[in-house]
């Protein structure tokens, strides 16, 4: 026998929630497998099994918020196995019931056919979100079609339901108990009435207006996190915002010769933040007041780079994983460094010590077409940048003899977030104008060397 207990992720995580489990109790798990998934307010994390074995006891179910060190499951050796008779359960109800139901005789029938909707819900292995969503909703379960492991009923899959407006639909499967009806209509008083319950729901439902205009969605536990960490910055944080017009036409020429070979030889591609980001680990050397934490009473300058991205997921949360030791790499390793935790990121593949001991962040929402943002610091940081789109646009040019002419250029506002405590005003812009002096002079090719 072994605990599987809450592990420990990340230095500054003391709970996590169990957002879903992989293994049924009575199934083997092998060692490294994925056994379940757990939400911290840093990161959604997919956790392998420490040993082999089968899964004899789930002690937190989904949905529920534990401490570190917590008790979580309990996998036996794989000889002992008489969980698998709690699997028989959870199909028993759901195959032989609704099958005995037809076969019974007429006197049980009506017993039998109201505990259908209960035991086709209690019968199921759900979680306590998913069988509240299903019970405040009056979904037939039977009518959700799982998406989860081994045909499990994840909460989306719930959602996706209420959110179709079949939240009536639970009547829809009363056809079921249909058969019965004429055994019952033998009861000249009950056997009107039964219709009558049964499709009673289908024409309330729309009446109801929290279905029809409003829809509650649940906030996650990463839209919490996230929401309190955002909360506490800005009221730690006296935040002020600089920005500055850059000049991308000697990145743009560069991505244009290179971007075909650039994705073929690496796979993904050569889009402006590593260039950004490149700009802003160079200037951050020389304005080191940037690249440092706030402890108590002091300023904590880092003599290293560690670039945290802001990686959205999918529009369910926000991440930001920390590309480590960026001040010893070129802008190719950057790029892949980028593109390697942004995935990761998504795929819910990154372990709590990729998340931790950034010293400056980048957030890049320019793809969406934005003018300038105000981002909020992440904490214990002291600025952000944010990136936004670049556009063509007519800029005004001087040659070599000062001769002004106008041209086409990419331009694109880059705008940083700081906490007032650690610098000024003068120091800032200073920063920005250094970055954008890279950007815009910078002999790019050689770093794609």
């Amino acid at each position: 026998m072994a605990d599987i207990e809450m592990p420990q992720l990340g230095e500054t995580v003391t709970e996590g929630t169990i957002t879903r489990w992989f293994k049924a109790i009575g199934e083997e798990v092998a060692a490294d497998e994925v056994l379940f998934e757990v939400s911290t307010d840093k990161v959604d994390t997919e956790v392998p099994s420490p040993v082999a074995g089968t899964l004899s006891e789930i002690k937190v179910p989904e949905g529920e918020t534990v401490e570190v060190g917590t008790v979580l499951a309990i996998v036996g050796d794989s000889a002992a196995a008489p969980a698998p008779a709690a699997a028989p359960e959870t199909p028993a109800p759901a195959t032989e019931e609704p099958a005995a139901a037809p076969i019974a005789e007429p006197a049980p029938a009506p017993p039998v056919a109201a505990p259908v909707a209960a035991a086709s819900t209690e019968g199921k292995v759900l979680s306590p979100v998913v069988r509240r969503l299903i019970t405040e909703n009056n979904i037939d379960v039977n009518q959700i079609q799982g998406t989860g492991l081994a045909g499990r009923i994840t909460r989306d899959d719930v959602q996706a339901v209420i959110d179709a407006g079949q939240g009536g639909a639970p009547a829809q499967p009363a056809p079921a108990p249909a058969p019965a009806a004429p055994v019952v209509a033998s009861a000249p008083v009950p056997a009107p009435a039964q219709p009558a319950q049964t499709f009673a729901p289908v024409p309330a439902a729309p009446s109801v207006n929290a279905g029809v205009r409003d829809t509650v969605v649940p906030l996650s536990n990463i839209r919490l996190r996230t929401g309190e960490h955002m909360v506490m910055s800005k009221a730690v944080s006296p935040h002020t915002l600089t920005a500055i017009e850059v000049d991308y036409e000697a990145v743009d020429q560069v991505r244009k010769t290179h971007k075909a070979k650039f994705r073929e030889q690496e796979g993904f591609s050569l889009t402006y933040l590593p260039f950004i980001s490149r700009a802003i680990i160079d200037a951050l050397r020389e304005y080191p007041h940037l690249n440092a934490s706030v402890g108590d009473g002091e300023l904590i300058v880092h003599n290293y780079v560690n670039l945290a991205i802001a990686v959205d997921l999918d529009f369910q949360g926000l991440l930001a994983p920390v590309v480590k030791d960026a001040d010893g790499k070129r802008m190719r390793s950057v790029a892949r460094d980028i593109s390697d935790v942004a995935a990761r990121a998504r795929s819910k593949q990154l372990a709590p010590d990729e998340l931790s001991g950034g010293t400056f962040t980048i957030t890049n929402a320019g793809s969406y077409g934005t003018m300038m943002q105000f981002p909020i610091i992440n904490q214990p940081q002291v600025a952000i940048m944010s990136t936004d789109a670049i556009k063509r646009k007519p800029v005004v040019i001087e040659d070599a003899y000062g001769n002004e002419s106008i041209a086409i250029h990419s331009v694109g506002v880059l705008a940083m977030a700081w906490d007032h405590r650690a610098i000024d005003g003068a120091y800032a812009a200073a920063f920005m104008a250094r970055v954008k002096e890279i950007l815009e002079t910078r002999d790019w090719t050689s770093e794609l060397a």
